[in-house]
C-alpha cells in the first residue's frame, strides 16, 4: 500500500525521489520522507514529513544533493501518522537507512529482545526493528546484513537499504509486497510500482518473493535470501510515461472512465475468432480436454475484483455451464477448505499484487489446485504465479477506486465464457450472439459517457442524501454491489447493496423519503420482478433512481442505457453510476483520486 522509490546513479537524487513519490501518490499514504548520500562524505541525510509529498518538498533544504537515495510514502500500520514514525528509519549511527513495504509480524518479539540488549527506538514502527538488526550485523558485506535480517523476520516485505559504510549501491528485497527494478544507462532505481520509473526506464525486472538485488549505478545483481544467484533478465514494459499523465481532466478517475471504450476495444483486440464463433485466449495454458473436465470455478478477489468475479462466475455459469461462484479471497484463505483436482481457480487482482489473492494462490498452489490469474499488471506476482491466465489490457490505473479495469476484468471473464462454452454446450448461434455483443460495447459505452452531464445533474440532487440502498436482482446484483462500493468510497456517503428479491426480507424497514434507492433494471426475463421492488419501495415513499433500459414509471429518475446482450448488460450498467458516484463526490468537495484511508494496492493484511 505504500510506495519506495530508489535512485543510484550520477545524477542528483533528490528531485528524482520527489518526482518518483509523486507518481506513487495515488497508492494512498499519510506521510512521505526520503534519505540520500553526501557526494563527498558518503554520510546519510534525511528529511520527513508527515502529510503530503508537497509537505515534504517544501522541507527538503535546498542544499541537499546526493547521488544515491531512497524515498518512501507510509500508510500507518504500526503507530499514528507523524514525523518520527514517517519512513525512512535511521539508526542511532546514521548510518543505515531503510524503506519498508508490509508487515513485521514478530516486531513485538524482536522490539522486546532489542531494547534488552539496550537498543532505544525512536519510532513506534514495525520497520525500525529492521533499521537496527541491520545495523548491529557484525557480517562483512551489506548484503549479509540484510540477508541476516530478513531470515530473523516474519511477515512481508519491500525493503530498500543504504549503508554509509557501503556508499556505491542500494540493496533491496522482496517478500509478498513488489519490489521493481529499473534498468538504465549507467543509472539504476527501484520502486514498488512501475508508475515511478516509467518516465526514467522501460526496462525492469520484477523481483520474486525471497529474492534480493544489489543496485550499483553502472550493474544490478540479483540472487535468492540463501545466497544464490537468479540471473534475472530485464523485461520492455509496454506502457508509456504519458498513459500516467492526467491527459487534460481534472481527476485521474475521470480520465479512466473516459477511456473505457478505448480499454475494451483493447482487451477483445486479436481474440475473436469468427470462424468458430469462439475467442482465444493463449495464455491459458488449459486445453480442451482439460477444459472439458472442469467441474467447478472459484473466483477469488476483493473489493472491486471480487465484484468483477461475481458477474464472472456468472456468466461462466450460464455459458459454459459449469457450476461456478466467487468469494473474497480474504475469507477463503482462512475457512480451510476443501481443494478440489476438479474445481479451476480464478485469482482476480488489477495490480496482480494484492496480497490476499496472491496468499490465496499460494496456498492453492501448494494444495495441487489448477490456477489461472486475470490481472491487469503483466509480469505481476499474481501473473508469474498462476499456472495461466487472461490479461485484461486495462492499461494504468492511476486513481485509487477502480473503474476502467473493473470494466475490462468483466470483458475478460465473458471472453473466458465464451472460450469454455464453445469447448462444451455454447452453441455456435449463441456464440456469435455474445460476440456480436461484445464487438458494440465500445460504441455503446461511449453513448452512456455522452449523457455525463444529466448524470451530473442528477447526482447534485443526490449528494445530500446521508444514507443510500443499492438493488439489484441476479445479474444486476453485482452491479448494485459496486456502485455501492465507488459511491461509498469517494463520497463517505454510507451505501449498502441488497438483491432486490430481499427487501421484503428486512431492508424494507430503512425506506423513507430520506434513503434514496439507486435500482438496477435490466430489459430482460425479470423485468416485472425488478418493477415489483420498485412498488415496494415507491409505497413506502421511497426515492428511486433507476438504471434501465427504458423510462420506469415508478421511478424519479431514470438513466436510459443501450440494450446489449442479457448477459453482457451488467457490464454497460455499471458505466453511469461511476458517474454518478464520481459527481456525487465532486459536489461535495471529497479528494477523488485519494480518497481518506484508502490505498489503490493492498499489499498487507
Amino acid at each position: 500500500m505504500c510506495g519506495i522509490v530508489g535512485y543510484i546513479g550520477k545524477r542528483d537524487a533528490t528531485p528524482l525521489l520527489l518526482e518518483g513519490l509523486q507518481r506513487l501518490e495515488y497508492r494512498g499514504y499519510d506521510s512521505a520522507g526520503l534519505v540520500v548520500n553526501s557526494p563527498k562524505s558518503g554520510a546519510l541525510k534525511m528529511v520527513k514529513a508527515k502529510g503530503r509529498v508537497r509537505d515534504l518538498e517544501a522541507r527538503v533544504p535546498k542544499r541537499f544533493a546526493g547521488t544515491t537515495g531512497i524515498a518512501h510514502t507510509r500508510w500507518a500500520t504500526h503507530g499514528a501518522p507523524s514525523d518520527v514514525n514517517s519512513h525512512p528509519h535511521l539508526d542511532p549511527e546514521n548510518k543505515v537507512a531503510v524503506v519498508h513495504n508490509g508487515i513485521v509480524d514478530n516486531a513485538a518479539e524482536l522490539r522486546a529482545k532489542l531494547e534488552a540488549d539496550g537498543v532505544v527506538f525512536a519510532s513506534e514502527t514495525d520497520t525500525e526493528v529492521i533499521t537496527h538488526l541491520i545495523a548491529r550485523s557484525q557480517a562483512d558485506t551489506l548484503e549479509e546484513k540484510v540477508r541476516e535480517a530478513v531470515k530473523a523476520i516474519e511477515g512481508t516485505y519491500g525493503i530498500a537499504v543504504m549503508h554509509a559504510d557501503f556508499s556505491d549501491r542500494i540493496v533491496v528485497a522482496r517478500n509478498g509486497s513488489p519490489v521493481i527494478l529499473g534498468i538504465g544507462e549507467k543509472e539504476m532505481l527501484v520502486a514498488s510500482d512501475v508508475a515511478a520509473l516509467i518516465a526514467h526506464t522501460r526496462q525492469v525486472v520484477t523481483l520474486d518473493d525471497g529474492e534480493m538485488a544489489t543496485l550499483k549505478a553502472d550493474d544490478f545483481r540479483t540472487f535468492t535470501t540463501s545466497g544464490t544467484s537468479t540471473n534475472a533478465t530485464p523485461e520492455t514494459v509496454e506502457w508509456e510515461a504519458a498513459s500516467f499523465d492526467m491527459g487534460g481532466h481534472d481527476t485521474y478517475m475521470h480520465k479512466e472512465i473516459s477511456e473505457q471504450p478505448d480499454a475494451v476495444d483493447r482487451v477483445l483486440r486479436g481474440r475473436i475468432d469468427d470462424r468458430f464463433s469462439t475467442v482465444h485466449l493463449g495464455g491459458l495454458n488449459l486445453d480442451p480436454r482439460e477444459a472439458r473436465a472442469i467441474r467447478r470455478v472459484k473466483i477469488l478477489g476483493c473489493g472491486t475484483s471480487y465484484h468483477a468475479g461475481l458477474i464472472g462466475a456468472s456468466l461462466i455459469e450460464g455459458m459454459a455451464r459449469i457450476p461456478a461462484d466467487a468469494e473474497p479471497a480474504s475469507e477463503f484463505r482462512y475457512r480451510n477448505p476443501v481443494v478440489d483436482p476438479d474445481t479451476l481457480y480464478i485469482a482476480v487482482s488489477q495490480s496482480g499484487e494484492t496480497y490476499d489473492v496472491l496468499a490465496a494462490v499460494q496456498e492453492l498452489k501448494r494444495k495441487g489446485a489448477r490456477v489461472l490469474g486475470v490481472v491487469n499488471v503483466v509480469g505481476s506476482a499474481i501473473a508469474r504465479e498462476a499456472d495461466g491466465g487472461v490479461y485484461v489490457h486495462a492499461g494504468p490505473e492511476v486513481c485509487v477506486v477502480s473503474t476502467k479495469c473493473f470494466t475490462n476484468t468483466v470483458v475478460a471473464f465473458a471472453l473466458l465464457a465464451v472460450h469454455l462454452g464453445r469447448i462444451r454446450d455454447l452453441s455456435v448461434t449463441d456464440g456469435k450472439r455474445i460476440i456480436e455483443g461484445l464487438r458494440k460495447l465500445p460504441a455503446q459505452i461511449s453513448e452512456v459517457l455522452e449523457q455525463e452531464d444529466e448524470i451530473k445533474r442528477l447526482a447534485a440532487e443526490y449528494a445530500d442524501a446521508k444514507s443510500m440502498m443499492f438493488i439489484g436482482r441476479v445479474r444486476g446484483y453485482p452491479v448494485a454491489l459496486e456502485a455501492s462500493l465507488k459511491l461509498k468510497e469517494i463520497s463517505y456517503i454510507h451505501a449498502e447493496a441488497y438483491p432486490a428479491s430481499e427487501l421484503k426480507h428486512g431492508p424494507l424497514a430503512l425506506i423513507e423519503p430520506e434513503l434514496p434507492t439507486v435500482a438496477i433494471v435490466p430489459d430482460d426475463d425479470l423485468l416485472e420482478k425488478n418493477r415489483a421492488a420498485l412498488e415496494e419501495i415507491k409505497a413506502r415513499s421511497g426515492r428511486i433512481l433507476a438504471v434501465a433500459h427504458r423510462e420506469q414509471e415508478k421511478a424519479d429518475h431514470t438513466i436510459v442505457v443501450p440494450k446489449n446482450e442479457d448477459e453482457l448488460d451488467p457490464i454497460l450498467m455499471g458505466i453511469p453510476l461511476q458517474l454518478f458516484a464520481y459527481h456525487t463526490a465532486l459536489a461535495m468537495g471529497r479528494d477523488i483520486d485519494k480518497p481518506r484511508n484508502l490505498a489503490k494496492s493492498v499489499t498487507v493484511e
